[in-house]
C-alpha cells in the first residue's frame, strides 16, 4: 500500500496475510530448489551426464553442476531479498523497520521542488490575474505551466476537443470568464450536468430540438419546431424561456453558437434523451497557489482578457 493513497474497500487483513505468506513460501521454495540442485560434485575422474537430445550431432548438453560462483550469487540475492523485506514495505501490511513509504518520498521530494518554484513565482503572486496577463514574462510561465498541466484536455492551442473538453479560447464561459471564476474552476474544480429526460419518446425529444434550433436562427423544420415549443416547457426552467440559460446557476445558453457537445439535431436529441455530464478536476492541492494563479493569467490571455 502506498501511504497517502486510498485503500480499496475491498480491502481487508486476508490479503495482508495472502502477500506475506506467499512472499516467504516463495523465497523458501527457491532456497529449496537452489539446495537440491547444487549438493552434488564430480568425482575425479567423472564425465557429466549427456543429456538428450542432441543437435546435428555435434551440440550436446551436459549435467554439470551448477558453477560455484554461480550458486554463491543466487544465495547472496536471497538473502538481499530476505534483508529488503524487513527494511522495506513488501510483507502486506508490515511497513518495514525504516518505515519508508513511496507516498512519503513523494511528498517531500515535490514540497522541495515547490519551494524552488515558488521563489521564482513569488513575486508575481501581489499582482492581480488581469494585470499578469499582460506581461508577456508572466504569460511566458503560466504557457509552460499550460503546456504542462492543461494541453493533454484542451489541447495545446486550448481549443479543446468537441464533446470532451471546452475552449479557452471563445468569449463562451459556463462558470464565468472573470479572474476569480477561471482561478474558482482551476484550483476548485467544476462539475456540469445535463439530466436526461424524454426516454422512449424520441419524437418529442426531435420536436424540443427542433424548437431549440429556431430560438438559436438556425435551419430548423418549423412544424416540428411549433409542436415542440410548448414540450419545451420542461426545459425553461434551467435554460430560461429564451434559451438564453441562467450563467449564475450555471446553465448554458442553447440559442448561440457555442455546443460543448455539438449543435446538430441529433447531438441536441441526444443530450436531451440521455443527459451529459462533465467535470473539470480540482487541481489547487497538486498545483499550490502560485501556479493556480499564473495559470488564471495565461487563460485570461488566451480571450484577450
Amino acid at each position: 500500500m502506498i501511504e497517502g493513497f486510498a485503500v480499496p474497500d475491498f480491502s481487508s487483513d486476508f490479503w495482508h496475510y495472502f502477500i506475506a505468506i506467499a512472499s516467504v513460501l516463495g523465497l523458501l521454495f527457491t532456497m529449496w530448489i537452489l539446495q537440491s540442485q547444487t549438493t552434488s560434485k564430480l568425482a575425479e575422474g567423472e564425465k557429466a551426464e549427456l543429456m538428450a537430445p542432441t543437435w546435428d550431432g555435434d551440440l550436446q548438453e551436459l549435467n554439470n553442476p551448477l558453477p560455484r560462483w554461480w550458486m554463491y550469487g543466487f544465495w547472496f540475492l536471497i538473502l538481499f531479498s530476505v534483508v529488503y523485506l524487513i527494511l522495506y514495505p513488501g510483507l502486506g501490511k508490515f511497513e518495514g523497520i525504516w518505515n519508508w513509504s513511496s507516498g512519503k518520498e513523494w511528498r517531500e521530494e515535490k514540497t522541495a521542488v515547490d519551494a524552488r518554484f515558488n521563489k521564482v513565482f513569488e513575486p508575481f503572486m501581489g499582482t492581480p490575474a488581469e494585470q499578469l496577463a499582460q506581461n508577456p514574462e508572466a504569460v511566458a510561465m503560466g504557457k509552460n505551466l499550460y503546456m504542462t498541466y492543461c494541453m493533454q484536455c484542451h489541447g495545446s492551442d486550448a481549443k479543446g476537443v468537441e464533446g470532451k473538453f471546452p475552449n479557452l479560447t471563445d468569449a463562451h464561459w459556463l462558470f464565468g470568464s472573470d479572474a476569480d471564476s477561471i482561478k474558482a474552476s482551476i484550483a476548485g474544480g467544476r462539475t456540469a450536468e445535463m439530466p436526461a429526460g424524454l426516454a422512449g419518446d424520441e419524437q418529442s425529444a426531435k420536436e424540443i430540438a427542433h424548437y431549440v434550433l429556431s430560438m438559436g436562427g438556425k435551419s430548423h423544420d418549423a412544424a416540428l419546431a411549433a409542436t415542440g415549443k410548448a414540450k419545451y416547457a420542461v426545459c425553461a426552467g434551467c435554460h430560461g424561456e429564451d434559451g438564453k440559460g441562467m450563467p449564475a446557476a450555471s446553465f448554458p445558453n442553447i440559442v448561440d453558437d457555442a455546443w460543448m457537445y455539438g449543435g446538430s439535431e441529433g447531438a441536441i436529441i441526444e443530450s436531451i434523451v440521455k443527459g451529459r455530464k462533465g467535470g473539470m478536476p480540482a487541481q489547487a492541492a497538486a498545483l499550490g497557489d502560485s501556479k493556480v494563479h499564473l495559470l488564471t493569467a495565461y487563460v485570461m490571455s488566451l480571450s484577450g482578457k
